[in-house]
């Protein structure tokens, strides 16, 4: 009796083209696009930023984009004689002097007589400049590339310590139950009840502001929403027939927990982890413009913001263009979770 053996066929360097690009279909294109281009910018960012993102020229402080002309940047009353408030005032003679070198002019064209308003000129947009500058004549399209870095660092180190104590955690309490399981959840629930961000800004305070601090901040403060669900799916997968098979055979906790249960909580790990990318970016951001996040003057988006408050009305660009790049961030990596999350949640596939 002839024995058939069947093989799998061999796969070709083209199947496996075809398969990749397959894969690569289903992704979301939006925020996949965003997220690869943030990740190339972040890598390349010395190489893409065309200036230094902490050193400008005081003669181009807030220059606007490029799109813009001349604009007013302040105006002030003309007296006769001596200005007693220069922030509102300026003499007869200093005013000359402004209009001569065409750094201003007087409103509505009149003449230059006491009490008419002088409106100071402020140069156009320069290709050298594209979203303009900051206070100290800094490029801002330069800040906003390298900004990306310290958000996406943080974000992506500070998950994978809060990942990995969570999952720590969580493996342990659901797995061994009992006592263990009721002591690392009260500490669980302790922390969870922490205000996040007040116990992240007067920590961040006591010690020097740095990146090392605020990841470590994070990481410690963040770990509970990992332990939680990997506790959850442990207790759940315990229960199932191929770890009491296990048990059986002898196999010790720590093997059980490793080769059996950790791979299938892998899924929700991934998940959980996307989802919080966007909460860690805004947590960094938010301890930047509160001043204990990034030290200055590196560049940070938290931080170019809560420079840029004071001059919303003036120079707005710096504070818009990196809090778009934040949100952009932030959207993108929530909406490609929600598509990880359908991808992997054998109950949402099922719908």
């Amino acid at each position: 009796m002839a024995v058939i053996v069947l093989e799998p066929p061999e796969r070709r360097p083209g199947d496996w083209i075809g398969f990749t690009y397959r894969g690569l279909r289903q992704l979301p294109l939006l925020p996949t696009a965003i997220l690869v281009l943030l990740l190339v910018t972040a890598i390349f960012a010395n190489f893409i930023a065309p200036h230094s993102p902490t050193r400008g020229e005081l003669t181009d402080s807030l220059r606007p984009p490029v799109w813009m002309g001349t604009s007013v940047s302040e105006t002030r009353t003309v007296v006769e004689g001596r200005a007693l408030d220069f922030v509102t005032q300026i003499s007869l003679f200093e005013a000359q002097q402004e209009i001569e070198e065409g750094k201003a002019r007087v409103a509505g064209g009149g003449e230059l007589v006491p009490g008419v308003e002088l409106e100071f000129l402020r140069a156009g947009g320069t290709w050298t400049y594209i979203l303009g500058t900051d206070l100290q004549g800094r490029d801002v399209l330069s800040r906003v590339i390298h900004g990306t870095r310290p958000s996406l660092i943080v974000s992506v180190v500070a998950i994978l310590v809060a990942g990995s104590i969570g999952t720590t955690i969580g493996l342990i309490a659901g797995f061994r139950g009992g006592l263990a399981d009721a002591i690392l959840m009260r500490l669980t629930d302790i922390v969870l009840s922490m205000p996040l961000i007040l116990i992240a800004v007067v920590v961040a305070a006591i010690t020097q502001p740095s990146l090392q601090n605020i990841i470590i901040i994070i990481g410690l403060l963040l770990w509970p929403r990992f332990a939680r669900q990997v506790r959850g799916e442990a207790l759940a997968l315990k229960q199932q027939d191929f770890v009491a098979r296990s048990v059986v055979a002898g196999s010790s906790g720590l093997r059980i927990s490793l080769k059996h249960i950790l791979p299938n909580i892998v899924p929700s790990l991934l998940v959980i982890s996307t989802l919080q990318v966007g909460y860690v970016i805004l947590l960094e951001g938010s301890l930047s413009f509160l001043g204990v996040g990034v030290p200055p003057p590196q560049p940070a988006w938290g931080l170019m913001i809560a420079e840029g408050r004071g001059l919303l009305q003036t120079a707005w660009w710096t504070a818009l263009f990196p809090g778009i790049a934040m949100a952009l961030t932030v959207l993108s990596v929530n909406l490609f979770g929600d598509w990880l999350r359908d991808k992997l949640d054998p109950r949402l596939r099922q719908i």
